[in-house]
């Protein structure tokens, strides 16, 4: 079971922290994702942890969000600074058991647990 903290309200340029907490005992091995979802549109992937620790984002926000994971927490992080009224979506969580030798994004198919939403809305 997974579920997310942290949405909000942020002014443009603002920054975010949103947490995932998972529960069971097998955290570690499981790679961690976040997706989002944008009013009108499709879930789309943001960033994913590997199971072995490597990151990898989308285009979008490399070098504005930051993934990390605390897997003593069985918690999932994803921090966002610079943000932009672009950034304005559901937030969503997820666990994949799926490895990769080399990281690469999550797949939306690959999701075994998704998390309950967390809204971000950046203001102008």
């Amino acid at each position: 079971q997974l579920q997310a903290f942290g949405g909000g309200l942020v002014q443009a340029g603002g920054s975010l922290r949103l947490s995932c907490a998972a529960s069971g005992r097998t955290f570690s091995t499981y790679a961690m994702g976040w997706f989002r979802q944008a009013p009108g549109k499709g879930r789309e992937f943001v960033a994913a942890s590997w199971s072995g620790g490597s990151a990898y984002y989308a285009d979008f926000v490399k070098g504005r969000f930051t993934i990390s994971r605390d897997n003593a927490k069985n918690t999932v992080y994803l921090q966002m600074n610079s943000l932009q009224p672009e950034d304005t979506a559901v937030y969503y969580c997820a666990a994949s058991r799926t490895s990769r030798a080399m990281p690469t994004r999550m797949n939306y198919y690959e999701v075994d647990y998704w998390g309950k939403g967390t809204l971000v809305t950046v203001s102008s």
